[in-house]
């Protein structure tokens, strides 16, 4: 069983919108509260390298995009309900990707953008940005 599930993915064209969410597909992740995750979303392009995108503590107070999505796209988190989404604005067709969510047990406040400090990921959904 994936850990995480997104969806909401799909086919738009550029300069429309999508938001992405990502749920534990059960009720804890590995035995831990979703609460106690830095969770991250990550993308993937055919031939390139997987791209951090955005990732946040596990308050959801501190939040970090990549160079390329800043100013576009918002990740926030509802620990209540055990989500996080990805609000994309003004998609480009570089955004054209596979879309991962991840998660990792801290509690800090770091930056987490490298994706090989996450553990638990999910399937991905594929992003397709028409021009």
């Amino acid at each position: 069983q994936v850990p995480l599930v997104e969806s909401g993915g799909g086919l738009v064209q550029a300069g429309d919108s999508l938001r992405l969410s990502c749920a534990p597909s059960g009720r804890t992740l590995f035995g831990r509260s979703f609460r106690d995750h830095a969770m991250a979303w990550f993308r993937q392009a055919p031939g390139k390298e997987r791209e951090h995108v955005a990732s946040t503590n596990w308050s959801g107070l501190n939040t970090f995009y990549g160079d390329s999505v800043k100013g576009r796209f918002t990740m926030s988190r509802d620990n209540a309900k055990n989500v996080v989404y990805l609000q994309m604005n003004s998609l480009r067709p570089d955004d054209t990707a596979v879309y991962f969510c991840a998660a990792r047990y801290y509690s800090g406040t770091l930056e987490l953008s490298n994706s090989g400090l996450y553990g638990v990921w999910g399937q991905g959904t594929q992003v397709t940005v028409s021009s």
